[in-house]
């Protein structure tokens, strides 16, 4: 009742109403009660603002925020994405799991895997292991087409596999993007935050409320409502 008298009295002084929350104005949300939204101005932006919202009865309500860091060329629409093109793959996304170098934060529900020094991440196309984690790096994964992910002690003390081009790879489309730690500045295609915020996030994330990541920008083709 108060928000429609405030939203009424707006009204009778010509303001328009503020705008509904990020999650209201999505086509989709994933079906879930957690949503995480990446956000950039536009589809050349490097930075822009990771939101994490959670559905409390019919209101979605943002917990919390931090400035985030996108590829180095930009972000471009995931189902035209080319792989080695530095660019971060907007959509709709599931969160098949998180890992980390450093242990995972007090309250973190999604699995977590531990890294280790027999970790990769294989991004080469002529494997059977595309896209996916090994233990071990497998014959037919060349190193230099792979992630050795202890290498990475900063952005992946703790990550989040990010489910683009995962339930069914295509080659050449691209690999390994993750949600991760900062490190010097704009990723390869990934989603990276400060420490803290990362931290937040997994001691946040709930399996069993299904959260989703969506990333887009604020208008245009790849706006972030159109997912």
């Amino acid at each position: 009742m108060r928000t429609l008298l405030v939203l009424a009295a707006l009204l009778s002084l010509g303001a328009a109403p503020p705008p509904a929350p990020l999650p209201v104005r999505m086509a989709d949300t994933g079906g879930g009660t957690q949503l995480i939204t990446a956000e950039a101005a536009d589809a050349k932006a490097t930075t822009g603002t990771l939101a994490w919202w959670e559905r409390r009865g019919w209101r979605w309500v943002r917990v919390g925020t931090a400035p985030a860091r996108f590829g180095s060329k930009g972000l471009v629409e995931g189902a035209s994405r080319q792989q080695g093109t530095s660019t971060t793959p907007t959509g709709l996304y599931r969160l098949p799991y998180a890992f980390g170098i450093r242990a995972a934060p007090a309250g973190t529900r999604l699995r977590y895997a531990p890294v280790t020094e027999r970790s990769w991440w294989c991004q080469d196309n002529a494997s059977p292991a595309y896209n996916r984690w090994v233990e071990g790096l497998p014959d037919d994964c060349r190193a230099t087409e792979a992630e050795h992910l202890v290498s990475y002690a900063s952005q992946y003390a703790h990550a989040i596999v990010i489910g683009f081009n995962y339930e069914r790879p295509v080659r050449g489309r691209g690999a390994g993007i993750f949600l991760h730690v900062n490190g010097t500045g704009a990723t390869a295609g990934c989603i990276s935050v400060p420490e803290d915020a990362m931290r937040a996030v997994l001691a946040w994330a709930d399996p069993a409320r299904r959260p989703h990541i969506a990333v887009g920008t604020r208008g245009g083709p790849t706006a972030i409502a159109r997912y």
